[in-house]
Formats: C-alpha cells, sequence, structure tokens
C-alpha cells in the first residue's frame, strides 16, 4: 500500500490543527510542508493530481488557501523555507532532470535561479529575512559544497569544507551564521559552523568539550542568538543535552546511534 503524507498547522502554542490544502482535485490528497513563517504561511510541496507530479506551494497567512509556485520544464519542485516576508526557496527537477535552486520576490512572486558553483544542480536548504539562502551545490569539478547567496538570492559563494572534499550547509540566522555538515581531510563527517556573514567555517566538535566517543556529524538549526541543534554518534545508546562554550552555541542535542 502506498504511503501518503498531509501536512497540517497548528494554533498558538501547538494547540489545535488545521490540514493544509492539497493542489489536487482532491483538496485532502498529499503534501508535506517544509517551512512557516511569522504569519502562518507555509511552504512546502503538494501532489496536483496531474501526472503524478508535485509543485512548490505556499499558502497564505495561517495556513489559508494554496498557491502553486508551478514548475520549470520538469516534473517535480518544492518549496524549502519561506522568510517573513514570504520570500520563498524553491528546488525544482529541469527538464534536463538536474535540479535547480531559486527565490522567489515577497509573497510568493516571481522567481530567480540561483546558479551552480558550476555543476550542474543546487540544492536548498534554508533562507533568512534578508533573502540570504544556504544549500549546497555540484561543484565543476563533480564536488558538493555549501553555498550561501547575498541578500535575495544574489551571488552564490562557496563556503568551502572542512579539508574534505564535500560539504553542504542546513540552515542560516539573521547574523549569516551558517551551519551544516562537512568531510574533514581525515575523511569523516564533522558539523560546523561559520562566523557572520558565512565567513571562517569551524568544526563544531572544537569549539565545545564533548564527552568520550562523541561525534557531531551534522549541524541541523541555529537560531539568531547562535543556539545550535546537531546530530551525532556516540559509543553506546544514550542521550546528552549539552551546554557550548563560546560563540553562544547552546544546547546541541545528539541522536543517538551505536557505533559498531
Amino acid at each position: 500500500m502506498p504511503l501518503f503524507f498531509h501536512s497540517y498547522i497548528t494554533g498558538p502554542n501547538g494547540e489545535g490543527r488545521t490540514p493544509i490544502k492539497s493542489l489536487a482535485k482532491n483538496e485532502s490528497d498529499f503534501t508535506v510542508a517544509y517551512g512557516i513563517n511569522d504569519a502562518g504561511q507555509v511552504a512546502g510541496g503538494s501532489w496536483t493530481g496531474e501526472g503524478g507530479s508535485n509543485h512548490a506551494f505556499i499558502t497564505g497567512p495561517n495556513g489559508v488557501g494554496t498557491i502553486d509556485l508551478d514548475l520549470f520544464g520538469g516534473n517535480h519542485s518544492r518549496a524549502i523555507g519561506i522568510n517573513n516576508t514570504a520570500q520563498v526557496a524553491v528546488e525544482a527537477e529541469m527538464a534536463d532532470y538536474s535540479t535547480r535552486a531559486f527565490i522567489t520576490g515577497p509573497n510568493g512572486v516571481g522567481m530567480t535561479d540561483l546558479g551552480t558553483l558550476g555543476g550542474a544542480s543546487s540544492f536548498v536548504s534554508g533562507i533568512n529575512d534578508s533573502g540570504q539562502v544556504v544549500g549546497h551545490s555540484e561543484t565543476a569539478a563533480g564536488s558538493r559544497h555549501a553555498f550561501i547567496t547575498g541578500p535575495d538570492g544574489q551571488d552564490m559563494i562557496d563556503l568551502g569544507t572542512l579539508g574534505g572534499s564535500f560539504s553542504s550547509a542546513a540552515d542560516i540566522n539573521e547574523a549569516e551564521q551558517v551551519v551544516g555538515s562537512s568531510e574533514t581531510a581525515a575523511g569523516s563527517e564533522h558539523a560546523f559552523i561559520t562566523g557572520p556573514h558565512g565567513t571562517g567555517m569551524m568544526d563544531l566538535n572544537a569549539l565545545v568539550h564533548l564527552p568520550e566517543g562523541v561525534i557531531l556529524t551534522t549541524a541541523t538549526g541555529i537560531n539568531n542568538v547562535g543556539q545550535v541543534i546537531a546530530i551525532g554518534t556516540v559509543p553506546e545508546p544514550s542521550s546528552y543535552a549539552l551546554m557550548l562554550a563560546g560563540l553562544a552555541l547552546v544546547g546541541i542535542v545528539i541522536r543517538c546511534r551505536e557505533v559498531v
């Protein structure tokens, strides 16, 4: 039996539940929500009911109404993030089956291709209120690097790596600090954080005293006071809430995985 998803929005403080309407004729069909702004506008992807296509969408305030952000020559697109002016970070399959990152103007109007770092595809993961987008892109050499753009999605910048061949950005705050994951020179995957404006990629493991055997492999979110959530491996099933010193990094949460 196929597995279908449906998205909901709650009221303040997580109370109540209202379904997000699908773009298909049957409004209860498949939807996946990825982001929400302070007005309650939701961004995500929805099945259209037409040939199996999925389209990026946003809603109006408080999740009311569903607006199709259309496609770009391929069959699939999805809206990954939305800021407080309703600029939307979108990734879409193109006619040549590559994936490209886009940003809309305010209220989801218009669409600008963010380009790539020299390769065929780029992918988005976050957007701040200045319209700066983060994600990762294929490079001309065929590797995958994290990127940040300037305001309104202008001028994609390669964030580099922690010494390895790949990196990927997961989130950005209003100070333009970026978090994500990168391969190190030793070939392992470590969580990273940058300084303001996306400068100076640093290994999160080097910024905090961790219990023996714990390795932070990816940072998944950062707020506007520099608190970071991250995922790590531990030698035995266990879970930790860690306080980080420096850069106001607080509250690392580690998902446990037994290391063999």
